[in-house]
């Protein structure tokens, strides 16, 4: 019987993330995957973050809305460790992301072991593909597991095989990058951040680089995983349409601070804040 390549197992065989083992729809628990708590993050004198609050429950869905440099990219940017916090505590999964705890349960900058061990709970799938231009698309896909995460080859490249798969990619093992166009790089890097397992998927805006026609593709297989697996996921897109059909939260920034969530149903039908008025009114 085929296994469900986006399904978590444990020895036991229980599905840990993923499609449940079971069949039944995916759970969501009010435990705080993400939590944001006062995170500033600054460039020089240009505040970017301002003292940020936020939630993301583990197995939400939550899409970040709102104008370009109003701070979106940047959140993802310090979930994924590639920037330092300015001030404030990330936490995942219950553990600082950026910080170590000291002896006397106090907080202490991480070293960069630290970070790589935090950052293993979470994939990102960013604007531009950044696939291994060397490397076929098989490898890409297996790099990763097996030099990070310590896999045998032999079950990284299966898991990889069923992943491409499930992207439509199945006769691409052998290709490279170079040979595969725009959409299908972006559904290699999605089956890449796959491939790691990770409890957090972030999507940067990532049908920005695709040529219009090839849009639809990608976010239609965004959908499945976001309906087929309790993956956390945090998405900055302008896809309006696409946000309001995966969201359970969406929130909306501006000038670094949230001006307004909730439902998606809300707020695309009936902000209260001016500002997100004015932003749907314009994208829309």
């Amino acid at each position: 019987m085929a296994t469900d390549p986006l399904q978590k197992t444990t020895p036991g065989g229980a599905g840990e993330a993923g499609q449940p083992a079971d069949g039944a729809p995916p759970q969501r628990t009010g435990t705080p995957m993400i939590r944001f708590e006062q995170v500033e993050k600054r460039y020089g004198d240009h505040l970017v973050l301002d003292k940020l609050d936020f939630e993301v429950k583990r197995g939400e869905h939550v899409t970040l809305i709102g104008p370009s440099g109003s701070g979106k990219t940047t959140i993802l940017r310090l979930l994924m460790t590639l920037e330092r916090l300015s001030g404030g505590v990330i936490w995942v999964d219950g553990e600082p992301l950026s910080h170590a705890r000291t002896a006397d349960g106090g907080l202490k900058p991480a070293t960069e072991k630290q970070l790589r061990e935090s950052r293993r709970k979470i994939g990102m799938v960013f604007q531009q593909f950044n696939l291994f231009p060397n490397m076929n698309v098989l490898r890409n896909i297996t790099e990763a597991p097996v030099t990070v995460l310590g896999v045998d080859r032999g079950e990284a490249e299966a898991r990889a095989r069923e992943l491409l798969d499930m992207v439509g990619l199945g006769d691409k093992v052998g290709a490279h990058p170079t040979q595969l166009s725009g959409g299908q790089q972006q559904r290699v890097a999605i089956a890449r951040a796959l491939a790691m397992r990770p409890d957090v998927l972030l999507l940067d805006e990532v049908t920005s680089a695709l040529d219009p026609e090839l849009v639809a593709g990608v976010l239609d297989l965004l959908r499945q995983i976001a309906h087929d697996t309790d993956i956390t996921m945090l998405c900055v897109t302008h896809e309006m349409n696409f946000a309001r059909d995966v969201s359970d939260q969406v929130l909306m920034f501006d000038s670094g601070r949230i001006v307004e969530q909730g439902p998606p149903e809300k707020i695309f039908t009936d902000p209260e804040h001016q500002r997100t008025r004015e932003f749907l009114n314009a994208v829309l």
